[in-house]
């Protein structure tokens, strides 16, 4: 049975994890061993790295290798459905609450294009104008409009038109989507849905009614166009794993409604500047490296900002090396610097006192900026027009080639 009740989010917490809150106790990190044991999901460890490499013959993605998506659910299924010839789809979304992403909302379509490619299959995208409207009190324009701004951001990430479709909620909700909502509503009780995600009765109502629509992408009869008579195709959800809850639910209701459960490969949260204590915070721009940030913004940024754990002074430093465990720049470079043996030879040296912070971060806003450059090249070369092709409603004729 599928580990779905949560403890009241009012009670006291070491820590508290879902969609729209990630905080430890006292600013502390968050212990993503008590969390998995909390969630109820597994860890993903070197065999599955190995097993994924087998599969595709291609090199292991540096999140996958680094343990950046270190947890999921039925990944195993995935794969043995895979080595059996039977084909899945991707499904990860956005909820489109700011005009500029940052690096840490670009990690899951990072992964995920990777996953495209790795395993040549289709994809869907969903857009949560409708959630955001309601958490963000955007009005239902601005959220539509943020959601095709974002749509372009996430376009820029390479994905294959050929095998992907997204869609803003406000469009396409409706029809085969809209029947499989109202199926997976009618098996989940009010209690339980407060159970999972801490509503209370000054939340309103449109709240209360959104996890359906997240749940139902997971479920291939939502998208007729694209999976008529493929019920039984399954599907792989890469996501941060504060969106465990809405999967969660999702898979208690699967198979009581004819579907296999969704499976799903989640991630850690990607840290603030300040330190890792939980998600940036975008009230804070200084918390995080963001899209549209210049090289001279990235290099303040890095320089200014980001906690370190080097010494107080050089004699010190290299008497004692640097705390690579609390040091945001190496956390940095763990994601984004591809190089291994780089990235050991910077730990090693540091950790030992021999590299000072300062050419750490001097090599950190060296990756950083090609990234954000790379990446501001690609979304303005993504027009309207090609938003509007991955948007419509059509059918992927070459989406398992």
């Amino acid at each position: 049975m599928e580990k779905v009740e949560d403890q009241n989010p009012q009670q006291e917490e070491d820590q508290v994890v879902n969609p729209w809150e990630v905080s430890a106790k006292d600013g502390g990190k968050i212990d993503y061993d008590k969390l998995i044991d909390k969630f109820g999901c597994q860890r993903l460890d070197q065999s599955f790295v190995d097993r994924v490499q087998r599969l595709t013959s291609r090199p292991p993605h540096v999140f996958l290798r680094r343990g950046v998506f270190f947890a999921h659910r039925d990944f195993n299924d995935i794969l043995d459905a895979y080595e059996r010839g039977q084909k899945f789809y991707l499904y990860t979304g956005r909820g489109p609450s700011s005009e500029a992403l940052h690096l840490g909302h670009l990690i899951p379509f990072m992964f995920t294009k990777y996953l495209q490619d790795a395993f040549k299959v289709p994809l869907v995208i969903q857009l949560t104008d409708d959630e955001k409207c309601m958490w963000k009190n955007l009005s239902v324009e601005e959220s539509q409009r943020l959601a095709r701004e974002n749509a372009k951001d996430i376009i820029a990430c390479g994905f294959d038109i050929s095998k992907t479709f997204i869609f803003s909620d406000f469009d396409y909700v409706g029809g085969a989507f809209y029947k499989n909502m109202v199926k997976v509503a009618k098996c989940v009780t009010y209690n339980k849905v407060v159970g999972i995600f801490g509503f209370t009765g000054e939340d309103h109502i449109g709240k209360l009614s959104f996890p359906p629509v997240q749940a139902v992408p997971s479920f291939p009869s939502s998208f007729p166009h694209l999976f008529s008579g493929k019920d039984d195709l399954r599907c792989l959800i890469p996501c941060a794993i504060d969106q465990d809850p809405y999967f969660r639910m999702t898979r208690d209701v699967a198979p009581r409604i004819g579907y296999h459960k969704p499976a799903l490969i989640e991630s850690l949260f990607f840290p603030a500047l300040q330190g890792e204590t939980g998600k940036m915070s975008a009230s804070d721009p200084n918390s995080a490296i963001y899209v549209t940030d210049s090289a001279k913004d990235i290099k303040y940024k890095v320089n200014k900002h980001a906690f370190t754990g080097g010494q107080e002074t050089i004699e010190k430093h290299r008497q004692y090396g640097a705390n690579l465990e609390v040091d945001i720049p190496i956390k940095y470079l763990n994601f984004f610097l591809e190089d291994d043996a780089e990235l050991e030879h910077i730990k090693k040296e540091y950790g030992a006192g021999r590299m000072l912070t300062g050419e750490v971060k001097k090599r950190l806003i060296e990756v950083l900026t090609e990234i954000v450059e790379r990446h501001r090249r690609a979304r303005a070369a993504v027009t309207d027009e090609m938003v509007d092709a991955f948007m419509a409603v059509r059918p992927l004729p070459n989406m398992f080639d």
